[in-house]
């Protein structure tokens, strides 16, 4: 039995129709291996769909400036530097680290006026001038090491900084009825899923404190009716189901449903919003 990268606690089966992830039975972490989890007719990285991602970028700046609009931020994994563009335009001081996985072409205006490095936070030389604000947008769930992310996380800070992470909610109330259609099982890349007790112990060990959990009702509003789709009609979709326009009018049609429900159960929200601060 394996122990869970968290708590340390023991592992057992979660069968989720033809796939099987390790859930902790402490802390209910769940961690993914593809040859028990596959992708399901998918081989790369989620890329994003351009209208959607636009809109998803103005919530989660607005999420992110909800206690207070930063002078300094660092964003792990900024991919083509799109919230380092609003940040820079708001007048706070940008910089930033992500390996490239998507092959991205990154904003000129960030390029110029960044702090850029072209590589995982890990190797982020020593020296990097503290910051107010460090986030990552789904993130965690790609990360070799997710604890020493947010140990990394902690030293970029000023004391008295906070951190934000997104991140799918293992804990997510639909899980089971969603089964290997969850649509987080689509990106082979994800390779582990918190719960908000997981991610809480996380950033504890990582040495934070005034840990906070948020569901935020608006991420991921094609999350639903895109696992809906997997679940039903699974077939072979090399470019992901949100390439298919019947995903995308599901997601229409329900969203009235979708967020009713959503500010019924906040556990049916499917991304977890980590907030923690550096002590002073």
């Amino acid at each position: 039995m394996s122990a869970c990268e968290v708590c340390g606690g023991p592992c057992t089966d979660l069968p989720l129709g033809g796939s099987v992830l390790d859930a902790c039975t402490r802390c209910g972490h769940l961690r993914r291996d593809l040859d028990r989890a596959p992708a399901r007719h998918r081989d790369h990285a989620y890329g994003g769909d351009p209208t959607l991602d636009a809109a998803r970028l103005r919530l989660t700046h607005r999420a992110l400036v909800a206690d207070g609009a930063p002078a300094s931020v660092f964003e792990i994994g900024y991919g083509a530097g799109g919230l380092l563009r609003a940040f820079h335009d708001a007048g706070a001081r940008v910089a930033g680290a992500d390996p490239d996985q998507l092959d991205r072409d990154v904003d000129p205006v960030v390029v110029a006026h960044g702090r850029l490095h072209a590589c995982g936070i890990e190797e982020v030389p020593a020296g990097e001038p503290p910051v107010d604000l460090v986030y990552g947008i789904h993130v965690l769930e790609h990360v070799v090491d997710p604890i020493e992310t947010l140990r990394r996380t902690h030293t970029l800070l000023r004391p008295g900084g906070s951190a934000h992470f997104f991140t799918p909610a293992g804990d997510w109330a639909g899980l089971r009825l969603a089964s290997d259609g969850w649509w987080m099982l689509e990106d082979p890349t994800h390779v582990r899923f918190f719960t908000a007790d997981s991610l809480i112990r996380a950033a504890c060990e990582a040495g934070f404190d005034d840990v906070e959990i948020r569901r935020p009702p608006l991420d991921s509003l094609v999350h639903d009716a895109a696992s809906t789709v997997r679940r039903v009609r699974p077939a072979p979709r090399p470019q992901g189901v949100l390439a298919q326009r019947s995903t995308l009018a599901l997601t229409a049609a329900t969203l009235p449903l979708t967020l009713a429900a959503r500010a019924l159960v906040p556990r049916l929200r499917p991304t977890l919003h980590l907030v923690a601060r550096r002590p002073e």
